[in-house]
């Protein structure tokens, strides 16, 4: 067995040969971002990251609504978050896009009336 003198977890890698799993990434990252590392790597979903786009996407929208290219990268992440955690069809995706895009533009109609 392998180890890695940066960790004391191990992964099974092809048969029972085992390989430490931050033996790659460990000196490039920070004492912080090595902690930050250990917590992420216990989350399972995508749910807590859908949620942070979700918030992020709400501020984008009140602090910048006329900046679409932001809103509209904004939501392809999110869309592309959603189709990931779901495993959505292409199709699927696609009405997904289409219903955040409809929403998109009805927040727009809300912060910037068309004239008439």
């Amino acid at each position: 067995m392998v180890r890695s003198e940066h960790s004391s977890r191990w992964i099974r890698q092809k048969g029972t040969r085992r390989v430490s799993q931050k033996m790659f990434y460990h000196d490039g990252l920070s004492k912080a971002e090595r902690v930050d590392l250990e917590r992420a790597a216990e989350v399972e979903n995508l749910d807590k990251e859908i949620a942070v786009l979700r918030v992020r996407l709400k501020t984008a929208l009140k602090e910048r609504p006329e900046d679409y290219a932001l809103l509209v990268r904004g939501i392809g992440m999110l869309r592309r978050a959603v189709a990931t955690q779901y495993r959505l069809s292409p199709r699927a995706s696609k009405d997904l896009a289409d219903s955040l895009g409809d929403l998109l533009g009805r927040f727009g109609d809300l912060v910037a009336p068309s004239e008439q």
